[in-house]
Formats: structure tokens, C-alpha cells, sequence
């Protein structure tokens, strides 16, 4: 199955909210972006709604539903009571779990599964009773795995902005990916959905994609708002389409 791209509207929202007004409008660049071919949405709507607002979540429910009924909607987050809550209400096809302060500016490590996963589990089994898929943020560590999938998520989602700073460095690029390989054949040795997200380009994005041919989804916001700025949000969904072989 080849890769899905799933769009990440935080940098829209984020602009947005520059100005007490409508534009850009985050459902209008979401629908641009389906209609170009993206498979899903994504968004992170933090407690500070600095970005995604909690009035943007049902909003774009409502285009899925509506307009895009086959697209995947992904809603990731720190599991707070008040976030679980929010899902729960929206019903996203998928929920990502992140161990983020609310304070980070971004994402910016994975879980650490082994000292984590009795907290985790219980919260992956109440969305998943709730019909929504669940996937853990993972930083490229083969070894903590095995407790990511103790927790009974169905898949993880690499971690790659290690991965996203060596744009200069191919060495260091090289190694990176090595990584991320190594700990996606450890997912999929124990049955989970590998995805990937943070800081992927146009040009990063093939090495990976060959290294993981399995690769799920890739969910992509600041380098994919970055280049719409240059290309159109059309054109660049068709690119970052191309850069993963679809």
C-alpha cells in the first residue's frame, strides 16, 4: 500500500491567529489540500490553542464527513483528560499520542515507552474502545519498541526531527535513517503500523520512504506550509505526493 499523506494545519492555524480575522482559512486550505490528493488531515490543538483552535476540530470533522469521506482525520496530542475528551467528541480515525509539555513550541522527543507504558495503556485501550485507531510518537530506538506495543496501540509514529536537522549533513542524514529503519523493522516484527512526521521535506522524504517501504503515513506540517507559501498548497501536496511514490 503506498504511503498516505497526511496534511498538518498547525502552521495555518498558527498564521491565522496573527490577526483577530478569518484567514488563512484552516477548513478552506484543508479542503485545497484533499482536493489535491492528500489522504488525511492532521492537527495538534494544544491547551493555549496557539495554533488549532478547539472550534478548527469539529469544523474540519465536518469537511471529512461531508465533503472527503475516505480521508483520514488525525488528532494528536498529550493525553489530559480535557484532550481525550475532545476526541472522543470528534472521533478522528486516528489519535497520536505525544509526551509534549504543553509549554514546547513542538513536539520534540517520543515516549519513553519502558517507564511509561503502565500510564499509557490504559488510555490506548480507552480510545481504541471508542473505535479510534492509536498511535504512539516514538523517538528511533528499536529497543523501546517491544513496550510501545505492550501498550496495545496499533502503530507508532517515528519521530524524524533528528532526522529533519541534518539537512546539510548526508553522513549524518544516512545514519539517521539507518535508525529509523532499524526501529520500524522492530515495529513491524511485532505487528504494528509504523507512520513518520516531523520536519520531512520534499527532499528528505525519498531516502525514507525507501528505507521503510512499509511506511503507513507520513503527517507533515511546518516544511509542507513553508513550501504552499512558495508553490500553492495544490501544488506542493501534489510534490510532497510525488516525493513519497504515490
Amino acid at each position: 500500500m503506498p504511503v498516505a499523506l497526511s496534511v498538518n494545519l498547525n502552521a495555518v492555524a498558527q498564521l491565522r491567529n496573527r490577526r483577530d480575522l478569518p484567514w488563512p482559512s484552516v477548513v478552506g486550505m484543508g479542503r485545497i489540500a484533499l482536493e489535491a490528493g492528500a489522504q488525511g488531515l492532521t492537527v495538534h490543538p494544544r491547551p493555549d490553542q496557539r495554533h488549532i483552535r478547539f472550534t478548527d476540530v469539529p469544523e474540519l470533522r465536518a469537511l471529512i464527513d461531508d465533503e472527503f469521506p475516505d480521508a483520514d482525520y488525525n488528532i494528536e496530542g498529550y493525553p489530559t483528560d480535557d484532550f481525550l475528551d475532545l476526541v472522543e467528541h470528534n472521533q478522528p480515525e486516528q489519535v497520536t499520542l505525544v509526551p509534549d509539555d504543553p509549554s514546547q513550541p513542538t513536539s520534540d522527543h517520543g515516549w519513553d515507552f519502558r517507564n511509561q507504558h503502565n500510564y499509557l495503556t490504559p488510555i490506548v485501550a480507552r480510545l481504541k474502545k471508542s473505535g479510534m485507531e492509536v498511535s504512539l510518537f516514538a523517538d528511533a530506538d528499536p529497543e523501546g519498541v517491544k513496550w510501545a506495543a505492550d501498550t496495545g496501540c496499533d502503530r507508532i509514529e517515528l519521530y524524524t526531527g533528528p532526522y529533519g536537522g541534518t539537512y546539510d549533513d548526508p553522513k549524518a542524514a544516512a545514519a539517521e535513517v539507518k535508525k529509523l529503519g532499524q526501529t520500524a523493522d522492530a515495529a513491524h516484527a511485532l505487528g504494528l503500523g509504523v507512520n513518520a512526521g516531523h520536519d520531512l521535506t520534499v527532499a528528505n522524504l525519498p531516502p525514507l520512504v525507501a528505507r521503510i517501504p512499509d511506511l503507513l503515513e507520513v503527517s507533515i506540517g511546518h516544511g509542507l506550509t513553508a513550501d504552499a507559501l512558495e508553490y500553492g498548497m495544490a501544488q506542493t501536496v501534489q510534490r510532497f505526493l510525488t516525493a513519497i511514490g504515490r
